[in-house]
C-alpha cells in the first residue's frame, strides 16, 4: 500500500486542500480530506506531519505532490493512426469527405511495426496531456489488400502493446467496417476493413488476447441494416461503439434509403444501450435525443474534431438535460488536449445558444476525467498552478478547465504508477521519429 497527500485535488466535486489518499493494487483503498481541526492545527501541508499515530496515516510510506491534482481523464473516443494528419490536412478548402481520402491514404501506409511506433508515441502524447485511459476505435484490420495477417489481430495487438509501452490504459474497440456507404461497395483504400460480413468480423474479434475489448458498427453508412443486430448481439456484455449522424450527409441518405434516421435505425437493431456509446451525434432531431435518454446511451463528443472538420455543433445542452451521459474524446488527434475538449464542448455551446456558461466548470470535469474515490482506478494528474497560462486563476476547477494547457502537466499516475513525470520534450521527440518514418 502506498499514500500520497495532494496538496490540492478535485475530489467529490470540489477542489479541497490536503487530500490523503491510499492505493493498493491499482485502485484507491481510501480518500480522506483533511478536516478543519487538523488545518488548524498544523498538520497539513507536509507529508512529514503524518505518524503512524495520527488516523489520517496508513503507517506507511507517504509522498507528498504538490500543485493541483485531478482525477486522469478518459478518452472516450481516439483514432491513434490519424495523429500523423495534423498539420497536413488543415490546409485549404474542402470537406469531412476530401479529409477521409487523405486519412484512408495514412490508413494504407501502416503495418503493424509501423503502427505500433506511431500508436505508441501518441499515447505517449495523451499520457503527457493528462488522458490516463483510451477508447481506440480500431478499424484497421487486414493488409492494404484485405488479406489477413497470419495473426488476424496484428494491428489490434499492436495497439494494445503500444498503450503498455506509453503507460496509458486502453480499451480496443474493434469495428465493424463492411461498405463503402449505404448500398455501395467498398472502395480500393478500404479494403483492409472489411471481415466479409459481421460473423466473421465477430469471430476475429473474438480472437482478440486483450481482457478490456469492446465492439463497434463503424457507422450506419458502412455496416448494412440487416447487419446491426449480428454486432449488437456479438458484444452483448461488452461496449458498443458507433460513429453516428456526424454529417448531415449521413443522415439525408439514411433517410433516403430506410426512412429512419441513423439514431432509430441503430435502436430498431437494439444497438442502444447503457452499454453504448454514440460517437459524435451532431445532426440530431428531438426524436433522436428522446430515443438516447430512454436506452440510456452515452455520447461522446469530440469537439476539436468536430471544429476541425466542419462537422457542425452538436446539440449538448439539449442531450444533458434530457438524462443523457457525456463524455470526450480526441478523435482525429487534431489537437491532443483535454482541457482544450472541455473548453470547446462549452465554448461551442455559447455560440450555438448566444449565451454563456452553459455548462459548469466542474460539470465539464465530470464528462472529461474520472474521480478521486475509493475503489477506482489510482489515476492522477497533477497540473502546475503556477504556470505563465495558470497563475493567478485560483487553482481551482476554473483553472483546470479554462486556463491548463498540457504543456502545465507535472505528473501523471495510471493504476498507482507514475507514468509521466513532465518531459514533454522527450515525448515530441518519439512522436517526430514515429510519424517521420510513416510518410517516408
Amino acid at each position: 500500500m502506498t499514500s500520497y497527500l495532494l496538496e490540492r485535488a478535485w475530489v467529490d466535486g470540489a477542489m479541497r486542500d490536503d487530500v490523503l489518499v491510499t492505493v493498493e493494487d491499482g485502485v484507491f483503498t481510501s480518500v480522506t480530506p483533511a478536516t478543519s481541526a487538523e488545518v488548524s492545527s498544523g498538520v497539513t501541508g507536509s507529508a512529514m506531519a503524518l505518524t503512524p499515530g495520527n488516523p489520517r496515516s496508513t503507517g506507511d510510506s507517504e509522498a507528498r505532490i504538490p500543485g493541483l491534482t485531478l482525477p486522469g481523464f478518459k478518452n472516450t473516443h481516439s483514432h491513434a493512426f490519424h495523429r500523423a494528419l495534423r498539420g497536413r490536412v488543415q490546409v485549404g478548402e474542402g470537406s469531412f469527405w476530401t479529409w477521409r481520402d487523405q486519412m484512408y491514404d495514412v490508413a494504407n501506409r501502416l503495418d503493424p511495426d509501423s503502427y505500433h511506433d506511431l500508436a505508441r508515441a501518441t499515447y505517449a502524447e495523451m499520457v503527457a496531456a493528462g488522458f490516463t485511459s483510451v477508447s481506440e476505435f480500431h478499424y484497421v484490420h487486414h493488409q492494404p489488400d484485405g488479406t489477413p495477417y497470419d495473426d488476424p489481430n496484428a494491428l489490434g495487438h499492436a495497439l494494445v502493446a503500444a498503450a503498455a509501452d506509453a503507460g496509458i490504459r486502453i480499451r480496443l474497440i474493434d469495428t465493424c467496417y463492411l461498405a463503402g456507404g449505404i448500398g455501395q461497395p467498398l472502395g480500393p483504400l478500404q479494403r483492409r476493413f472489411d471481415d466479409g460480413d459481421a460473423d466473421r468480423w465477430a469471430a476475429r474479434m473474438a480472437e482478440i488476447e486483450h481482457d478490456q475489448v469492446g465492439g463497434a458498427i463503424h457507422s450506419v453508412r458502412a455496416v448494412p441494416r440487416d447487419q446491426l443486430a449480428t454486432v449488437a448481439d456479438a458484444t452483448h456484455g461488452r461496449e458498443l461503439h458507433v460513429h453516428v449522424s456526424e454529417q448531415p450527409a449521413e443522415n439525408e441518405a439514411c433517410l433516403a434509403a430506410y426512412g429512419i434516421t441513423p439514431i432509430g435505425l441503430l435502436a430498431e437493431a437494439g444497438a442502444l444501450g447503457p452499454r453504448t456509446t454514440a460517437v459524435h451525434a451532431t445532426h440530431l432531431t428531438d426524436r433522436d435525443i428522446e430515443l438516447l435518454a430512454e436506452t440510456d446511451t452515452e455520447v461522446s463528443f469530440c469537439p476539436t474534431t468536430e471544429r476541425d472538420l466542419g462537422d457542425g455543433i452538436g446539440p449538448a445542452r439539449a442531450l444533458y438535460e434530457a438524462g443523457v451521459r457525456l463524455s470526450l474524446g480526441s478523435d482525429s488527434q487534431a489537437i491532443i488536449d483535454p482541457f482544450d475538449e472541455m473548453r470547446a464542448l462549452e465554448g461551442h455551446e455559447r455560440l450555438a445558444s448566444i449565451r454563456r456558461g452553459r455548462f459548469t466548470a466542474g460539470q465539464l470535469l465530470g464528462f472529461g476525467a474520472g474521480r478521486i474515490a475509493v475503489g477506482e482506478p489510482a489515476d492522477l494528474v497533477t497540473v502546475d498552478p503556477a504556470s505563465p497560462r495558470t497563475a493567478g486563476t485560483g487553482g481551482d476547477e476554473h483553472t483546470a478547465v479554462y486556463a491548463a494547457h498540457p504543456a502545465d502537466v507535472r505528473r501523471v499516475m495510471v493504476g498507482g504508477r507514475v507514468v509521466f513525470d513532465g518531459d514533454h520534450a522527450q515525448v515530441g521527440a518519439d512522436l517526430d521519429r514515429a510519424i517521420g518514418g510513416l510518410w517516408r
